[in-house]
């Protein structure tokens, strides 16, 4: 197998592991929040708002030493034992404790920074600066096909019902845990890339992250380990400081904002809508394909087919403010203004237009393809801008990421709709024009140092 074809492959297997496993999980943080409403019991007390934001808080933080961890592990077990703690969060569902659900809040936060950086930091070594919008674009469609299937699964599961009961609960979650089970043993068949020949000694930084997929017999002795996991925290927080990354910061935040909304809130607002009549609960399930079906096509477009290329990155990040702008317009007029914090029975408010499912499911797919255009760029970006600290750069990425993700599913459970949807509008109109500044610098660099090879 050609050294290309192999890296292909990696990306291929990569994309499907996240897309398994995440067909688990991103369908348990649509309808957490749902089915905790749902659940009667005098022993758990719990929110699935909270709960996410323990989870970004702690994974903001976690970001800062994920690349220290990597450096010693490798990027495949710190995938399958990251995987492992997803899939015991999951399963906390099937019996609930207040105490376990927390707690493995917590622990899911440490994985998630964890598993997020290796995955920058395999899908970097397995591009070059041709073909790492084109991974980043297979990466992103393949692990959003876990939105159509996972919330496909859920839309049969309860189409009809009003509801949520212990069994239908327990039948869901352990099947959900047994799925993301099966994705974690898929990051095993990853190989480990053929290395670039000629490569010079200043080249050598990236090996503070291992690009090996660990090759066990070789005995690395303890002291080294620990060199390379302190300097790598320590380049974590030297890119941290770079203009690239300062201006990057803003749309890092602005896809957490939007994460938190398009993942966890919006479904919970539809769940609430009883003007949309009976088997709402099985619309939050319709509305996660959607935002699927919009994610995998702003993937495919954008990083497969690679269209974006000839004009840079900006046409693409500005098609996903637009898109997003006019999917928070249509829900400002279609949702009642307390759906995001109404009780279980659902909100009694009217929304400024008759509520209209046809008009609820065009911004879930909105909600996705928006965001495919601004992840798939931002992965694009990063990775080219920093190939030679992939890890330490992605950390710093979901660093800034996770935290305005933690700080929104902490402020959902008490604003009012219209007041989330403005803070998304402000910071991504700001976010985008930070992008575009890094973006014409980089254009800017690649042109001189095309004059500087003629």
């Amino acid at each position: 197998m050609t050294p290309e074809r192999k890296t292909l492959l990696n990306i291929i297997v990569l994309g499907l592991g996240f897309m398994v496993m995440f067909t688990a999980f991103g369908t348990c943080g649509n309808i957490e929040q749902t089915v905790i409403k749902s659940f009667n019991s005098t022993e758990f007390h719990g929110s699935g708002y909270t709960s996410m934001a323990i989870i970004y808080a702690v994974f903001s933080a976690s970001n800062l030493i994920a690349p220290s961890v990597i450096a010693v592990v490798g990027p495949q077990l710190s995938l399958f034992f990251s995987g492992l703690l997803y899939s015991a969060y999951i399963a906390v569902f099937i019996h609930p404790y207040t105490a376990s659900f927390y707690t493995l809040s917590v622990l899911l936060g440490i994985a998630a920074a964890v598993l997020w950086t290796a995955q920058g930091n395999l899908l970097t070594i397995n591009s070059k600066d041709a073909t790492i919008g084109r991974n980043s674009g297979i990466f992103w469609a393949l692990m959003q096909f876990s939105l159509f299937f996972g919330n496909l699964y859920i839309y049969l599961a309860w189409h009809n019902k009003s509801r949520i009961t212990d069994k239908d609960r327990q039948t869901v979650f352990i099947t959900l845990t047994v799925i993301s089970l099966v994705g974690n043993f898929l990051f095993f068949l990853i190989q480990r890339p053929d290395p670039e020949p000629a490569l010079e000694p200043s080249d050598a930084s990236e090996s503070l992250l291992p690009t090996d997929i660990s090759d066990s017999s070789e005995v690395v002795p303890s002291q080294t380990l620990c060199s390379q996991a302190l300097e790598a925290f320590k380049r974590s927080i030297e890119l941290a400081m770079t203009k690239e990354m300062l201006l990057l910061s803003i749309p890092f935040a602005y896809s957490g904002l939007e994460l938190t909304f398009y993942s966890g809130v919006y479904g919970t607002c539809l769940g609430a809508m009883t003007q949309f009549g009976e088997g709402t609960k099985g619309l939050i399930g319709l509305s996660g394909i959607l935002i699927g079906v919009g994610e995998i096509l702003g993937g495919g477009v954008f990083g497969i087919m690679d269209k974006c290329h000839r004009f840079g990155r900006n046409p693409v990040v500005f098609l996903g403010l637009v898109t997003h702008i006019v999917a928070f317009y249509l829900i400002f007029l279609n949702i009642a203004n307390d759906a995001p914090v109404a009780p279980e029975e659902g909100t009694k408010m009217q929304a400024f237009i008759q509520p209209s499912v046809p008009v609820a499911l065009i911004c879930s797919f909105l909600l996705g393809l928006g965001d495919s255009c601004f992840n798939t760029q931002l992965i694009s970006i990063v990775g080219l801008l920093f190939r030679d600290d992939s890890a330490p750069a992605f950390a710093v990425f979901k660093f800034v990421q996770s935290i305005t993700a933690a700080v929104a599913f902490f402020y959902s459970n008490y604003l009012l709709l219209q007041w989330q949807l403005l803070i998304m509008v402000l910071v991504g109109f700001l976010g985008t024009g930070t992008f575009f500044l890094v973006e014409w610098a980089a254009i800017s660099s690649r042109r001189d140092s095309d004059y500087d090879s003629i």
